[in-house]
């Protein structure tokens, strides 16, 4: 744009300074009326006096006028190029397509950005492909483990009726066995709850002073009858007073997620440990626990959602794979961290609350 203002510019001089050069541009137009229409020397002199000498300002002001003219036809019909191409590359944001969105080289800038953006968007609709296909999935998986224990629960009760005088050792056998598949049957419908809250759900937050040391031993104290029968303990080191500021329901949950997940990836008879302590303003809450380590290439995606580590999908263990992601999103809200590490001797999640 520019160059073409410099250019007109430029044009204009040179067309003032011919123009001012009278003597050579009167007698050419003389000697043109002379030798055209065939007049004479005084009435071509005349005429080029009155028509063109005497109107010079007026004949610059009207070629610069078609000059601009020109220039402004030229200058709109190039940015009415540059727009047509930038919406048309906005189209293609919505196209699902691997190629590039190309422009002008003047448009360089705005060719990245918008390969930027449709890239960000490719992902994006990817990654909600990817959950809402890992999310179906688990709701057909969990409509059949559903019916698994559902059947159970009806064949004994069907047994335990049409028997009554059943001898009673057999008779809490089967209660006991019924009994087992309702729990279970609990568990996978607040796994559904779980699947159909989430997204729905906004995390508000009420803040209170947490007495972390309390917390923490007081829910090591409720996991003990999962403990016992493999022999795992768990070890609280919490220095007595620390606290911390922070929703005590939504922070337990955190807790809770990640203690089952280290309870039921351990070993049996290991020692499952928690450890909190004050690094400058932060407090940092760490549970290690000893069990085969986490590949690599999936510590990363450990916090998705309905990510589960275990894709042979235990039906004891496996839920919904919903609770470290929800762990993630409520210590987000607190301004904080989690984050896992894992070897060969141990895997440790670490949660970074602030004071």
């Amino acid at each position: 744009m520019l160059l073409s203002v410099y250019s007109m510019v430029a044009a204009v001089i040179l067309l003032r300074f011919i123009i001012q050069e009278r003597f050579s541009f009167s007698d050419t137009i003389v000697r043109f009326l002379r030798d055209r229409f065939h007049l004479s020397e005084n009435l071509a002199i005349t005429i080029t006096h009155l028509l063109f000498i005497r109107n010079i300002e007026t004949i610059t002001l009207i070629v610069i006028f078609i000059l601009l003219i020109i220039l402004l036809k030229f200058s709109v019909s190039r940015f009415t190029k540059y727009f047509d191409e930038v919406i048309g590359g906005v189209d293609k944001l919505s196209e699902e397509s691997d190629n590039e969105i190309t422009l002008s080289p003047e448009l360089d800038f705005m060719e990245y950005k918008l390969n930027q953006i449709k890239s960000n968007l490719e992902k994006q609709r990817k990654a909600a492909l990817d959950a809402e296909k890992r999310k179906n999935d688990l709701v057909v998986y969990l409509a059949h483990d559903i019916k698994t224990p559902l059947t159970s629960i009806i064949g004994y009760l069907s047994l335990l009726d049409e028997a009554p005088d059943m001898p009673a050792e057999q008779k809490a056998k089967y209660v006991g066995i019924t009994l087992e598949k309702a729990y279970r049957l609990e568990q996978l419908i607040n796994e559904f709850f779980e699947i159909t809250r989430f997204n729905l759900q906004t995390i508000v937050l009420n803040k209170e002073k947490i007495n972390l040391l309390f917390m923490l031993q007081q829910m090591a104290d409720e996991f003990y009858p999962m403990l016992v029968p493999q022999g795992k303990q768990i070890s609280v080191n919490v220095p007595e007073g620390l606290t911390l500021w922070g929703d005590a329901d939504k922070l337990a949950r955190v807790f809770n997620n990640i203690l089952k997940n280290a309870i039921a990836y351990s070993y049996e008879n290991s020692i499952i440990d928690i450890s909190a302590r004050q690094e400058d303003k932060n407090i940092v809450i760490t549970f290690t626990n000893k069990g085969n380590p986490i590949p690599q290439a999936k510590l990363e995606t450990i916090f998705e959602k309905f990510y589960r580590l275990d894709s042979a999908r235990s039906t004891n263990t496996g839920g919904a794979g919903l609770g470290l992601a929800i762990a993630k999103e409520i210590v987000n809200a607190h301004d904080g961290t989690i984050s896992v590490e894992s070897n060969t001797e141990c895997t440790t999640f670490t949660v970074k609350l602030p004071l």
